[in-house]
């Protein structure tokens, strides 16, 4: 039997090329860990939703109903929606 370590993806690899890339991503239930201005962020889907919150900060959680409104999300003081595309995403089932 053959081991095969499989490598994990490169940053360029986990971004998010286009906001079309993060909803079809969120339709196929993606989960997300990503990093704007040096604050740590999740995505999970639970069963009720998509949750977005800043890592270790569980009062900053929001259940959003879609991509959408996962987008309006604020991290820090800009809106998910205006830097998807420039966010750091160090994990992101696919």
């Amino acid at each position: 039997m053959d081991n095969k370590i499989i490598g994990t993806n490169s940053l360029e690899e986990n971004r998010f090329k286009s906001i079309s890339d993060f909803k079809c991503s969120m339709k196929a239930n993606a989960e997300v860990q990503f990093e704007w201005n040096e604050r740590d962020y999740t995505i999970t889907q639970p069963l009720e939703g998509i949750s977005i919150c800043e890592v270790g900060k569980l009062e900053t959680e929001k259940i959003c109903k879609d991509a959408d409104e996962v987008l309006e999300y604020k991290v820090g003081e800009d809106r998910l929606r205006d830097v998807i595309t420039k966010v750091t995403v160090w994990d992101r089932t696919i």
